[in-house]
């Protein structure tokens, strides 16, 4: 997922996206500790969308308290 992919989304969408990610990267996990993962670059893709989903929201938040004050 990109970044510009990511922006067009609204907080409450990103938090939700976060949760699906979070769920899925317990999937991947699970899978590769049983043997059954045939792709493990999915778990560091997806480590990484989580990673740049919580650092938008950040900003977002960040930008939200400096124009409030």
């Amino acid at each position: 997922m990109k970044a510009s992919e990511i922006r067009e989304l609204t907080p409450e969408d990103m938090q939700q996206k976060v949760g699906e990610l979070k769920q899925e990267l317990f999937n991947l996990r699970f899978q590769h500790g049983v043997g059954q993962l045939e792709n493990t670059s999915r778990i560091k893709q997806t480590r990484k969308d989580i990673a740049r989903l919580k650092t938008i929201l950040r900003e977002i938040e960040l930008n939200k308290n400096s124009t409030s004050e």
